[in-house]
């Protein structure tokens, strides 16, 4: 029976790519190109390339802007995300997708570095940057070590410790046009600052301002209390700009 030369044949995938045969040995062992992409898949069956089941690790499948990779770091092991996939992917979702924006407007215009919208880059770059706390959950942060940032980099994100990252947390819809830390209420300016989840009131004040810096004051030496209590365990950067941090009115 005559082989058949398949070589050069062309398919559309599910995705939309361009799937190319370059070699050809047998019906189930075939290699495609993607050509877009430059990356080659090996040893596939011929039916699926047929029916364009095949996929690409750069087709930008996730939100719309990112990919996979090819490349040492699992999406999934048993069947369960990794903890750099499910990071990495909720950073992503933070920045391009619309419906999460309408929850957290916060997010909107925040934007992920080039590098960084493949997985395989992010996850290297976290592999080397992640630590453990003991019943501590870790966050990936990007605005402690660079103020107002919005952008999701190697140069300015850093992992915390879930407690950390709380205390950074800003309620924008609830203070309204208010300085942060500062509810009007009985006709008074009162102050108050979450700590560990619970409330604790600062006082009552005639104007927003007088009202705002009882709060800065308290919560600039409590950020540096809690950065002593942890020196020892997060990155000395992490540190140093805890003991930095300013809090401002218009914050």
């Amino acid at each position: 029976m005559k082989k058949i030369d398949r070589i050069g044949e062309e398919k559309t995938n599910a995705f939309g790519s361009i799937m190319r045969i370059i070699n050809y040995r047998r019906n189930d062992d075939i290699d495609v190109y993607f050509e877009e992409y430059g990356w080659t898949k090996c040893n596939v069956a011929y039916k699926d390339f047929n029916t364009g089941k095949i996929k690409c690790p750069y087709e930008l499948r996730v939100f719309g802007v990112a990919c996979v990779g090819d490349g040492d770091y699992k999406t999934k092991i048993n069947g369960k995300h990794t903890k750099y996939y499910r990071s990495w992917r909720a950073m992503i979702q933070r920045c391009y997708d619309p419906k999460f924006h309408n929850k957290e407007p916060t997010y909107t215009g925040c934007t992920v570095h080039d590098s960084w919208l493949n997985f395989q880059v992010f996850a290297e770059w976290a592999d080397k940057n992640y630590y453990k706390i003991e019943e501590e959950q870790i966050c990936l942060d990007k605005d402690i070590l660079c103020k107002g940032n919005k952008i999701y980099s190697p140069d300015t994100c850093i992992f915390v410790p879930k407690r950390i990252n709380l205390l950074f947390t800003k309620s924008d819809g609830v203070r309204g046009d208010l300085p942060i830390g500062v509810y009007y209420h009985r006709k008074k300016y009162n102050s108050h600052c979450n700590i560990n989840g619970k409330r604790k009131d600062l006082g009552s004040y005639d104007t927003p301002e007088e009202a705002f810096q009882v709060y800065k004051n308290f919560k600039e030496q409590y950020i540096k209390e809690v950065a002593e209590e942890y020196k020892s365990k997060i990155p000395s950067k992490l540190y140093e700009a805890m003991l930095k941090y300013e809090v401002e009115i218009d914050d």
